[in-house]
């Protein structure tokens, strides 16, 4: 079985990246959406492309001319243990349970030791419930309609899809739902048959014919789909055949075609009427099916209360047909996810065994998890996760246009503050998107922001932000009109993240700059980025199973390019390594973005996250990849809670 979270997010273009709400302290993961123009955003702009006519050619047409190369359909499970087995524990579970994690030694045995997966189904509680923890309640059930992390988190659970990645970051169909995926030599089609044993939360098959009406509802321009259009936008057509077969038509032929190749599910015998009158999707048809989505996944929805708690359950109908099992039965009865916005009320909740898992502060992790109160229930881990935090300017406001301003904002950053005290010494400061060990990341020499106001503070005069009135602000008269430099920089509500950017606005007041901290609720933040209504906020980044993922993010007008960032040689770039089929040369053209995006300063870099997690010593079978211990495959599948 593949990770149940990101069987449809894996390669979605719009949400192969995530971004995430604040410094770390919930895995609430933003994926934020459309970002068009500053100010309210008008349903119009919501609007997707309209699709063009597509005549798709025969089966026959196709297979005369394809050349169809096979794709790996993998069972990830046996991937696994045979990865495991080749990495055999460092000490025995009951010594890695009395350890405390205070040295990379500790954490090294602990993880060895804990992520190890069952030797006997027998050690397996399969009526267990987990309890995990999000940081911000879901937007939607609705796949196509996620925008955050935490709808991907529940829905993904639900859904089914046929494509994902594992620890390396290599992409393969699972055996769980595809019995074939071949691509053409050209790369222009991918044909997937489906296996017949899917179905629907309501007993109707999952077919390819859902697949090919997703595609379309996805890409229906009067459906407002805030996240999942990014990279779905890509494809020329989805075609299904017969009941089993689809084939995905791609526009050009590009090494990023894999990674467009997934996109959520819905039941087309739901939707396919509906959307017709109510393509909103806020009707009370559809706002009923919000409170029971039909689903196709290992678990399905049943109960929420908003802004408390999401419960799924285990479908038997998901792994037994006809009273045989067909795939392997999901580990957990329960998943029971509680929303806990405040890191403080999450960590007594873990210590108090209302929570299984939560992703900790640096504070939690060096202060407030090591003592026998945490120990006697709980263990420690970390691993490294390619993350990114940063504080990010809206290009489009007066204040953030000139590159030197950008600059001085930079020099301006009480680095050693926010790494060594807020954020207790455990973070590398970021030298720009793309993390140690990731293959897209320049290897020219690079030169760290320090903080130096005096430097800071030329740029800005050099930039004709200067005191003209003596009121203690600067400003700049700008088309006619004297405008000062007071801005707002907002941040969710968390106290480490308000503290991060009060740092910002400290400094910056020495400056003669007014910076004014705004925390925000976390689906209000969204909406405001979303919108572009905003002037700077604290964010961060985690990173896609491939660099094309962060195209929307730099390129001119996509839709999460919430700074309005625009370079044409970066968009250029861009292109070429799309379309580009040799890995090195690939790999030397996101490098050159790298180089072009820290001399531009968009954002102003501050650290690149590890994971800091707790987990109950009950769990068993986490392992961190470089998007953590959930985000891959199996990620959250290989999980287990030992029987009492």
């Amino acid at each position: 079985m593949m990770d149940c979270r990101y069987r449809w997010l894996l390669c979605a273009g719009g949400l192969s990246l995530a971004l995430l709400s604040g410094c770390p302290t919930a895995p609430n993961y933003k994926v934020p959406e459309q970002a068009s123009k500053e100010g309210e955003q008008s349903a119009d702009a919501e609007k997707g492309p309209q699709l063009e006519p597509f005549d798709a050619p025969t089966m026959a047409e196709l297979d005369a001319k394809a050349d169809w190369q096979d794709q790996p359909v993998i069972d990830i499970m046996e991937r696994f243990l045979k990865y495991k087995a080749e990495n055999p524990p460092l000490v025995s579970v009951e010594e890695a349970l009395k350890l405390k994690n205070d040295s990379d030694e500790n954490n090294e045995k602990i993880l060895s030791a804990l992520g190890q997966p069952p030797k006997s189904d027998s050690e397996v509680n399969e009526n267990a419930e987990i309890k995990r923890h999000i940081g911000g309640d879901i937007n939607s059930t609705n796949p196509i309609m996620s925008s955050s992390v935490s709808d991907a988190e529940v829905n993904g659970l639900t859904g089914a899809g046929f494509f994902s990645f594992d620890w390396n970051m290599e992409p393969f169909a699972p055996k769980d739902t595809v019995v074939s995926w071949q691509t053409s030599k050209d790369l222009l089609y991918d044909k997937v048959v489906i296996r017949d044993d899917l179905i629907w939360s309501d007993g109707k098959p999952l077919t390819a014919y859902d697949v090919e009406f997703s595609f379309q509802m996805i890409m229906n321009p009067d459906v407002p789909v805030p996240a999942v259009r990014n990279g779905t936008d890509k494809l020329r057509w989805v075609k299904a055949y017969d009941e089993r077969t689809f084939v995905i038509f791609h526009r050009e032929s590009m090494a990023t075609n894999v990674w467009n190749c997934n996109f959520p599910i819905v039941p087309k015998h739901i939707y396919e009427e509906s959307i017709k009158t109510d393509p909103r999707l806020e009707g009370d048809y559809h706002q009923k099916l919000e409170i029971t989505p039909v689903v196709a996944g290992p678990y399905q929805i049943s109960k929420r209360i908003k802004g408390q708690e999401i419960v799924l359950e285990r479908r038997e109908d998901y792994y037994m047909r006809n009273g045989k099992q067909v795939r392997s039965k999901p580990r957990y009865k329960t998943i029971r996810f509680r929303v806990l916005t405040d890191s403080n009320t999450a960590r007594l909740a873990l210590n108090d065994g209302q929570l299984d898992e939560m992703l900790l502060t640096p504070q939690q992790w060096v202060e407030q998890t090591t003592d026998n109160a945490f120990y006697s229930k709980n263990t420690k881990v970390r691993g490294m996760e390619w993350t990114y935090f940063y504080f990010g300017w809206n290009m489009k406001k007066p204040w953030f246009t000139d590159l030197r301003v950008r600059q001085a904002m930079a020099y301006s950053v009480n680095y050693d503050q926010i790494l060594n005290k807020l954020c207790y010494g455990l973070y590398d400061q970021a030298s720009g998107c793309f993390a140690e060990g990731n293959w897209a990341r320049s290897k020219k020499p690079r030169t760290l922001y320090k903080q130096d106001l005096a430097k800071a503070e030329k740029l800005l005069v050099d930039a004709g932000w200067v005191d003209t009135d003596g009121d203690g602000i600067r400003d700049k008269e700008i088309n006619g009109k004297k405008v000062k430099f007071e801005f707002e920089i907002m941040c969710t509500t968390d106290q480490t993240r308000i503290d991060i950017s009060t740092s910002l606005a400290e400094s910056l007041n020495r400056l003669g700059i007014a910076c004014n901290v705004k925390p925000t609720e976390f689906t209000v933040m969204q909406q405001r980025a979303q919108d572009h209504n905003y002037d700077a906020m604290f964010g961060g980044w985690g990173a896609g199973a491939d660099p094309s993922t962060s195209e929307n993010l730099w390129k001119t007008n996509e839709s999460r390019n919430y700074g309005g960032y625009s370079n044409p040689k970066v968009d250029e770039l861009f292109v070429k390594a799309m379309k580009e089929l040799d890995f090195d040369k690939r790999a030397a053209l996101y490098q050159e973005i790298d180089d072009i995006l820290w001399e531009d300063q968009p954002y102003a870099w501050l650290y690149y996250r590890s994971g800091f997690y707790g987990f109950n010593k009950k769990l068993r079978g986490y392992t961190f990849s470089p998007r953590g211990p959930y985000s891959y495959s199996p990620g959250f599948d290989a999980f287990w809670t030992i029987a009492q």
